[in-house]
């Protein structure tokens, strides 16, 4: 049951939550081969596929991974929610600036890939009163 809740854990939220329970679950000496075989699964399986580009510690013992997750759930979320929030923000000043100015060279949309959250505020108050696309950019591209 317990392996079956993981596999449909989208949030790393949910997941510590199951592995809270498999820590009480199997905390007796005569499960540590089944808590061997869980801590590998999700280190090499579960974890990379729900958390991709997010290093995962080395640990071997589940209470570990649920020290480690409690640390961590609430850092990556706010990281997703900072990424996504930029990416919208990205997206949103493209069709903006596609909109105004046409459609975009490729300068252009490089500068947007690799913005910061400060440059997109900045270019989206500028986009509103230049003239061109080069001077919502700053004057250079």
């Amino acid at each position: 049951a317990a392996l079956f809740r993981l596999e449909n854990a989208q949030a790393p939220e949910n997941i510590q939550r199951v592995i809270a329970c498999l820590v009480e679950w199997l905390a007796g000496a005569e499960n540590a081969s089944l808590r061997r075989a869980f801590v590998v699964w999700l280190k090499r399986v579960l974890l990379p596929a729900r958390v991709p580009g997010v290093e995962i510690p080395n640990f071997s013992e589940l209470q570990e991974l649920h020290d480690m997750l409690a640390e961590r759930v609430k850092t990556w979320t706010q990281e997703w929610k900072d990424q996504g929030r930029q990416e919208g923000e990205a997206k949103l000043l493209r069709r903006q600036l596609t909109r105004r100015f046409g459609p975009l060279p490729s300068w252009a949309e490089e500068r947007l890939g690799q913005a910061g959250e400060t440059e997109l505020e900045e270019w989206g108050d500028r986009v509103l009163e230049c003239r061109s696309l080069k001077e919502v950019f700053g004057g250079s591209a």
